[in-house]
């Protein structure tokens, strides 16, 4: 699972074939609600606000 801004996207979701083989679901973090979890703030991989939940 990734949390990544617009710019890490493409590198989110090719690690995530990488570690998994298997096509990520990508879930907009501006849309989306989680009852039990809350998204991180920044990206994993930078410093910029996160915009993409991968799984």
């Amino acid at each position: 699972m990734y949390c990544v801004c617009k710019e890490h996207i493409e590198l989110a979701i090719d690690k995530f074939v990488d570690d998994y083989e298997d096509a990520p679901d990508i879930v907009d973090l501006a849309t989306a609600t989680f009852t039990d979890w809350e998204a991180p703030a920044t990206c994993d991989m930078c410093d910029s606000i996160a915009a993409y939940l991968i799984v």
